[in-house]
């Protein structure tokens, strides 16, 4: 039987940084929206109920907000990277997909966005 999987999905987590390589860019924070997809095996903590046997997307959420808030980033890439990084890190994490949107980026859009996605190879 295979094993239950579940979804973690942390929606528009928006939060301010220094992103972009312009004079008022480097000077400047600007908004960032981040959204953070999460899939690993659920089966203990289906049926245990006991946090030691999920994933604690508070735990990994409180660990973005810092990275994020508290560095500069030339790269929307590099920025991602580091995000996947640690939506990724738990061993039990299959697959994890990170998309970071940088509103106004660009005149005519809503945001420019950049999304990254990791597997664990089995």
């Amino acid at each position: 039987m295979q094993p239950d999987k579940a979804i973690i999905r942390i929606k528009n987590l928006r939060l301010r940084t220094y992103i972009g390589i312009n004079p008022d860019e480097v000077k400047n924070k600007q908004d960032v929206v981040i959204n953070v997809v999460i899939e690993y095996c659920d089966d203990k903590a289906r049926q245990s109920d006991n946090m030691d046997d999920a994933l604690n997307y508070r735990t990994i959420t409180k660990r973005i907000i810092p990275l994020v808030e508290d560095n500069r980033f030339f790269l929307l890439e590099k920025l991602t990277q580091d995000v996947l990084d640690i939506a990724s890190e738990h061993p039990w994490v299959e697959r994890a997909s990170v998309e970071i949107d940088k509103p106004h980026a660009l005149r005519f859009a809503d945001s420019v966005s950049l999304q990254l996605s990791f597997e664990r190879d089995v």
